[in-house]
């Protein structure tokens, strides 16, 4: 359970954190990246949170790296 949280929430922070960058970059000078490019990206940043929510609602919300 813990591991894959962790490893979730880390993937989807780096791929918020890339988005994030690129958007900018292209906001400052156009470039001409796709726009699928920015399109997977926001998919790489849901995906991770969706299929964790998913699992914690599988579980009944009760992980077992949580309990006191």
């Amino acid at each position: 359970d813990y591991l894959a949280t962790l490893l979730s929430v880390t993937f989807a922070v780096i791929a918020f954190c890339v988005l994030v960058v690129s958007l900018i970059a292209e906001l400052l000078e156009r470039s001409k990246v796709p726009r699928w490019y920015f399109w997977g990206m926001a998919v790489s940043v849901v995906a991770p949170i969706l299929t964790a929510l998913l699992f914690v609602g599988l579980m009944g919300g009760k992980l077992a790296w949580m309990a006191f």
